[in-house]
């Protein structure tokens, strides 16, 4: 028989997923904090009696560790460990019929649009003055900014648009105002993230205005770095490029998911590229801004993928020589247009070609890491973990990119700061470096 918990309602939220999930919870938490609720983030030790669990229905790894988490709070929920447990987000927004037939525990699932009714099952109002405000659950020195919420493109092997909904583009005086509460709060980086940066304003500007909104941004007093995440190469704006170029607090780096190359794949997905048109882009883009570290991200073992149409892909990341990639194998999601089409490239075969991908890319990130030693970078000092305070160049964005380790026995150095570190040695992946005085 499970007994009530008789202590404080505590709510504990827990992110799964990317980083717009990361945002979402923030500014959930922000606003149950405004509402007098107390909060907490991935709380140790199981702290909080109310669960919210926003998932991410992606891919089948990240639905699969989504689904785990709400089977082990359901039945914590049953043991009476817990009081209630509530589920939104991404698989929420996709399975809810399933989940709420197969997982009967949970207490109510919502969508990805949903926040004021879930507000509203936690006891609490959507305050809609409340723009920019949110509890920032990562470092104090940087926040991830959402500049726009959907997607408008067509690309057979993406989900995002069924849960997410169609491009919403945010204005550019309410992300100017929550830029200004990030920084009076202390973060000194923004990271501008959307399923697609390219289009931003074209929906409430008539025009492509990621010019326009970082020329406001970067008045922003003690904002430092913007960084870029998740720019889709077609229509790219390239007088972005020219700002990037001439305006110092705009990090040299882009994140472009390219997903692949071959151009009988590029049309399977429905990218409207081709390979001479994307490889030009980034002949541009490296024109424009030399010193620009571009990553990007590709798809192997999309249904049709030939040994010649992988071949292409290798030849070609091996000619690009990104500064950064990711490779992911093929996920076969429902009502997805590529649903339609069989699922023919074997498992070990796509496993086996990622790893051939990643092979490549660790030998050419090797290699310019080799390039750095010797050479001074500002760098902004993340955390300390371990013997090593750990830090970040402009050419690199958190938990996906190299980071710069300083040995904390040698040297003392302050979380948030930008230093100048020399680099001493170099991996494929990470920079070891010491403080310039």
């Amino acid at each position: 028989m499970r007994t009530k918990s008789l202590k404080k309602n505590k709510i504990n939220v827990i992110t799964l997923g990317c980083s717009k999930n990361v945002y979402d919870s923030e500014v959930l938490m922000g606003q149950l904090k405004a509402n007098g609720k107390e909060v907490t983030h991935e709380a140790a030790n199981d702290e909080g009696n109310i669960i919210v669990i926003n998932t991410c229905g992606f891919i089948d790894n990240a639905k699969e560790e989504s689904v785990n988490m709400i089977v082990e709070y359901a039945e914590k929920k049953e043991q009476g460990l817990v009081d209630k447990v509530f589920v939104t987000g991404c698989l929420s927004e996709r399975y809810r019929p399933d989940l709420e037939k197969e997982i009967p525990n949970v207490d109510q699932f919502f969508g990805t649009t949903e926040l004021p009714l879930l507000l509203k099952a936690l006891g609490a109002d959507y305050k809609h003055e409340l723009i920019g405000e949110r509890l920032t659950t990562t470092p104090k020195n940087y926040a991830y900014l959402k500049i726009a919420e959907g997607c408008d493109r067509p690309c057979s092997f993406c989900a995002i648009p069924l849960m997410r909904g169609k491009h919403v583009s945010t204005p550019i005086e309410n992300l100017v105002i929550e830029a200004e509460k990030l920084a009076k709060n202390g973060v000194k980086e923004l990271i501008l993230i959307a399923q697609d940066l390219t289009y931003y304003g074209l929906d409430i500007y008539k025009k492509r205005n990621l010019a326009e909104l970082l020329e406001n941004l970067v008045k922003v007093e003690g904002i430092e770095w913007i960084r870029l995440h998740y720019a889709f190469p077609t229509g790219f704006p390239m007088e972005v490029l020219d700002l990037m170029k001439k305006e110092p607090k705009i990090c040299n780096y882009i994140d472009i998911p390219l997903q692949h190359i071959s151009d009988n794949i590029l049309k399977s997905m429905r990218r409207g590229t081709t390979q001479e048109k994307t490889t030009n882009l980034l002949k541009d883009f490296r024109k424009a801004v030399p010193e620009m570290a571009i990553r990007t991200t590709l798809i192997v073992g999309y249904p049709g993928e030939t040994e010649e149409d992988f071949q292409v892909l290798k030849n070609w990341v091996e000619e690009m020589r990104f500064e950064r990639l990711g490779c992911f194998a093929y996920s076969h999601e429902e009502n997805t247009h590529a649903y339609n089409l069989v699922d023919d490239v074997p498992n070990e075969v796509k496993q086996q070609r990622a790893m051939e991908i990643m092979d490549i890319q660790a030998q050419i990130s090797w290699e310019l890491n080799q390039e750095k030693i010797g050479k001074v970078f500002k760098c902004v000092i993340d955390r300390k973990e371990g013997e090593h305070f750990i830090g970040r160049t402009e050419f690199d964005s958190p938990d996906v990119d190299n980071e710069v380790l300083i040995d904390a026995s040698k040297h003392y150095l302050k979380t948030g700061d930008f230093v100048l570190l020399k680099v001493t040695e170099a991996t494929e992946f990470d920079l070891y470096a010491e403080p310039i005085n």
